[in-house]
């Protein structure tokens, strides 16, 4: 048994079922909520290791219990959507959101992706003892084990993606990380991960950086991959 709570945000009672035994057969326990205010209720309540997020929610939209959740809390986010197009949308807008799995899905691939997010936000839960490990690049400092990011005395808050992308980068600076390295450093090998999905995780990271003043941070050399830059401010 995991002893995290996964909560599942669905007004279909069926997914709701198909996910709940999905979930506690992976050794999950399940909160299941019926619409966006009823699901942002249990996410203060319940304190979940995760959330399941539907799009197309009654009352309160996935989107704006996203915005509501982020308010006061890192929770990492898997949404579940029913358009492959929505994805920009989605993780493009600086809500917060981790991961996405496509309607219809299949409950093995998304306890899969459950599970891989856990994994990146793993570190924050618990912090070893003695002195946690500090990445430095210029005017960037990033504390992993402690989920903390400063770009000179501001803090940047950073979703569990965005910090494990970041993690990467600052942990080996002078190197070039093609997509599909990145993809499988930050997911997993075999994983399969959209470019968009990619994409929009970085331009949410490199938008947060900039808004704090290091706008310099990522560098991206057309045609081979991605590395940090100087991180010298601008």
């Amino acid at each position: 048994m995991t002893n995290q709570t996964i909560l599942v945000v669905d007004d279909d009672p069926q997914i709701r079922d198909v996910l709940g035994v999905a979930l506690e057969r992976a050794g999950f326990r399940t909160v299941m909520a019926r619409d966006g205010v009823e699901g942002l209720q249990s996410a203060r309540s319940e304190a979940p290791s995760l959330a399941v997020l539907d799009i197309g929610l009654p009352e309160m939209d996935g989107l704006e219990l996203c915005k509501a959740i982020r308010r006061d809390s890192d929770l990492p986010i898997l949404f579940l959507t029913a358009r492959d197009d929505e994805v920009d949308r989605i993780l493009g807008l600086e809500l917060g959101g981790d991961d996405y799995v496509t309607k219809p899905f299949s409950p093995r691939e998304l306890v899969a992706r459950v599970r891989a997010i856990l994994k990146r936000a793993g570190p924050a839960a618990a912090v070893p003892a003695g002195e946690p490990k500090t990445l430095r690049i210029g005017i960037l400092s990033l504390v992993p084990e402690s989920h903390v990011c400063k770009v000179g005395d501001t803090g940047v808050t950073l979703t569990s993606t965005e910090l494990s992308i970041l993690e990467k980068l600052m942990a080996r600076p002078t190197q070039v990380f093609s997509r599909p390295a990145l993809v499988d450093a930050i997911w997993g090998p075999g994983m399969v991960v959209s470019d968009r999905t990619l994409d929009s995780h970085l331009r949410n990271l490199r938008s947060k950086l900039a808004d704090a003043g290091c706008g310099d941070a990522i560098e991206t050399l057309h045609g081979v991959g991605l590395r940090m830059g100087p991180c010298l401010g601008t």
